[in-house]
């Protein structure tokens, strides 16, 4: 999964990077309201982290515009804690959850994961697929009640997969929505996760439709 970050202030935006970097997503930083709505209006983020005061543009107006603009994706907007005003015009404008400053980390991780959950239509913190099931509260998956180690990114892309089961999923989506924007797009490595996800989760999950992309699908799914 891939969170956009918008915030100003150095150690929040750093320290907000590096939890939801710790807790598997890829993670794009903006510092100002400017580069924060291009980013949004350019690249496909799952769910974005927007802070209301911004220099240059402020958060309010970033939100509004992507919303005009049809830019759909969940967004969490953070506020003062004692400006009640900055949560209703944050909702008015389109925002789907907020957080009040000063405020728990373990709180934006929770919120993010539900934000990413909804949009999916899953109303669980566990997947299920076949035999693999995934806790993403604990970001543990277990095969036959059996528990997996993945790396990161062997992680992030079995959960992007199992959110959109039943779908067929291409490369250039995976990529996009896997790996933040200096990475190599031109690289085979989705290829090689796969191959290693396939080898520890088991060859019939994750299915490869020719010249479309890839598919996981469980028991009772549709391919």
């Amino acid at each position: 999964m891939r969170i956009l970050v918008v915030e100003d202030e150095p150690d929040l935006s750093r320290q907000l990077s590096t939890a939801l970097g710790d807790a598997g997503y890829a993670v794009d930083v903006a510092m100002d309201g400017e580069e924060g709505h291009f980013l949004g209006d350019t690249e496909p983020y799952d769910a974005v982290v927007l802070d209301i005061g911004l220099p240059k543009m402020d958060g309010l107006s970033v939100l509004e515009q992507w919303r005009r603009d049809g830019r759909v994706m969940p967004v969490l907007i953070l506020t003062a804690r004692d400006r009640w005003s900055e949560k209703v015009a944050g909702i008015d404008a389109g925002a789907d959850d907020y957080v009040a400053k000063p405020f728990h980390m373990e709180e934006v991780l929770a919120r993010i994961r539900a934000l990413i959950r909804r949009a999916a239509g899953s109303a669980s913190n566990e997947i299920e697929c076949g035999p693999m099931r995934i806790d993403t509260r604990a970001a543990r998956v277990t095969v036959d009640g059996n528990p997996v180690r993945l790396t990161a990114l062997e992680y992030r892309l079995i959960s992007y997969l199992a959110l959109h089961r039943g779908r067929i999923v291409s490369r250039t989506e995976i990529i996009e929505h896997l790996y933040d924007q200096d990475f190599d797009r031109d690289s085979n490595t989705v290829e090689v996760f796969i191959g290693r996800l396939r080898k520890k989760l088991g060859q019939d999950l994750i299915r490869t439709v020719r010249g479309l992309g890839y598919v996981l699908a469980g028991e009772g799914d549709a391919v």
